[in-house]
């Protein structure tokens, strides 16, 4: 999926503004040109005098059509080259009554012919990144300055056997695996472990993949989210509490970052089923990350919300030191 009929409106709003400035902007010139130069009024008049002319006869199957265009063509060519004559004598220059592009592709309308221009498509990055609280955290945290140094090759988990630079290894290739295949398969991501492991770095690493190919992607703290909810559903009105729900619901990722953090009780608990539960049945994804461990986590929410993370989940578990602890020491050093 791309961008969302609101985000798509938006996006479309501003173009129209676009256009609208720069028929201001040209008439403003052609104002001031003509107050300077009469001539150049005329010159326009009958460029125009000329076309509709060349219009009707085309229209009334007129078979000496060719010979009257190519008159005409010479008219308006000779006509063109006396308007730019004075504006360039003048000082101005010579498309000074021609309208001036924000984007001279699509001349800012967004597509060339049925094809999104490449204005379109940045303006829907920036849009994305902007509405997805992440546009500068992005920057630093991605897939190119993710590093598995930080991760021990020796502290093994007592479980699986794997070291911790193991473990992540393997964190590090299904997440880059679920941005390759984000348009083919839906998958969701449970990543938990300890406190400051990298689960934060590695979705910060999925959304800018996934915002850089237009895809939507929100992030929220856990808390965050469920003030949002709280808010709108005692302080708000049913649309506006109908429009965050789907934005939550419609995007193409949702990010909960540090789940567990809030404080947890009845509401909390009924809103995060909903959320992820509504999200499964309409196949979008949904990122997940944890301090809790899986038995504190089902305790926690449930084993309702348990069964739903554990059957529609990939859950990836880190292991290690803690990295911010880690990078402190090293800068001290």
């Amino acid at each position: 999926m791309g961008l969302t009929n609101i985000q798509y409106n938006e996006i479309m709003r501003d173009y129209h503004r676009q256009q609208l400035k720069n028929q201001q902007e040209l008439s403003a010139r052609t104002e001031e040109v003509y107050d300077r130069f009469p001539e150049l009024s005329q010159i326009d008049r009958r460029i125009a005098s000329e076309s509709c002319s060349c219009a009707r006869t085309l229209l009334g199957g007129n078979s000496s059509f060719k010979s009257s265009e190519s008159r005409l063509r010479a008219r308006l060519a000779e006509l063109s080259a006396r308007k730019k004559k004075i504006l360039t004598d003048a000082g101005y220059p010579s498309d000074y009554l021609s309208p001036h592009y924000r984007c001279p592709d699509c001349q800012d309308t967004g597509y060339i012919g049925s094809r999104k221009c490449h204005c379109f498509l940045q303006k829907a990055i920036d849009l994305l990144y902007m509405q997805s609280n992440l546009r500068e955290i992005l920057e630093e945290e991605n897939f190119s300055t993710f590093s598995l140094d930080y991760y021990s090759a020796s502290l093994k988990d007592p479980v699986t056997g794997q070291s911790a630079r193991q473990t992540a290894g393997r964190a590090l290739t299904v997440c880059r695996n679920f941005v390759r295949d984000f348009d083919l398969d839906f998958q969701n991501l449970f990543l938990y472990g300890d406190t400051g492991l990298g689960k934060t770095f590695l979705s910060h690493c999925v959304a800018k993949e996934l915002i850089e190919t237009t895809h939507s992607v929100l992030y929220f703290s856990s808390f965050r989210l469920f003030e949002l909810f709280a808010q709108h559903t005692f302080s708000r009105g049913e649309e506006e509490t109908s429009e965050l729900e789907e934005h939550i619901f419609q995007c193409d990722l949702l990010i909960i970052d540090d789940l567990g953090t809030e404080m947890t009780n009845t509401f909390v608990t009924s809103q995060l089923f909903f959320v992820l539960n509504e999200r499964i049945l309409r196949r979008k994804s949904t990122l997940i990350s944890t301090n809790l461990s899986l038995e504190t986590f089902a305790e926690t929410y449930s084993e309702r919300i348990f069964s739903r993370i554990s059957s529609n989940y990939t859950m990836l578990k880190l292991i290690g030191d803690d990295i911010r602890i880690q990078k402190k020491l090293h800068r001290l050093t």
